[in-house]
């Protein structure tokens, strides 16, 4: 008769960033296949007591395949999206936001849970979290020297669009905190 050895931690990759959202709010719609976390710009990470969690906020490596077309009209080449990791534990930081792109890798746990890793020039991020992310405010915006990244923003989310013109500043709560 085998013996057990007790509980072991099981770390299996997961196939797409995509497949752990609890719903895609039209990025379905807007890729024929959703870019990967790869060599994406991270704008900010919102560390948040409520759950506790983590906000990262992204420019997708790729531009949609079928922007809407007031996207197009204002020739925008960037996607910016808020990813939410929930019941965030075993945080550690090491650096700063870099200035060049940065990769999102996940390995699966047991019990429902990932471990995540950000890694770039000069940053890597580690953490715990659960199993299912949220993505939220997401905008479409030219990313170019003349352009204010603030301006000429088209926020995709019907109340976002209602309330924002522009990119909100860091202290509006209701944009950086919740997706």
């Amino acid at each position: 008769m085998a013996k057990s050895r007790g509980p072991r931690s099981t770390i299996i990759m997961t196939n797409h960033w995509a497949d752990l959202l609890t719903t895609k709010r039209g990025l379905d719609a807007l890729y024929d296949t959703i870019p990967s976390l790869e060599s994406v710009r991270l704008r900010s990470f919102h560390l948040s007591w409520r759950g506790p969690a983590i906000i990262a906020r992204v420019d997708l490596a790729v531009y949609p395949d079928n922007p809407p077309r007031e996207c197009s009209e204002r020739d925008h080449d960037t996607l910016q999206i808020h990813v939410q990791f929930l019941a965030m534990d075993e945080l550690v930081v090491r650096g700063w936001i870099p200035s060049g792109p940065v990769d999102f890798s996940f390995s699966s746990l047991d019990r429902r849970r990932l471990f995540t890793r950000v890694n770039g020039a000069g940053l890597e991020v580690s953490f715990t979290c659960s199993d299912s992310l949220g993505i939220g405010h997401i905008s479409s915006f030219r990313s170019s020297a003349s352009t204010p990244e603030s301006e000429g923003r088209i926020f995709l989310q019907p109340l976002d669009a209602r309330r924002f013109s522009v990119l909100p500043e860091t202290s509006e709560s209701t944009y950086y905190e919740r997706i």
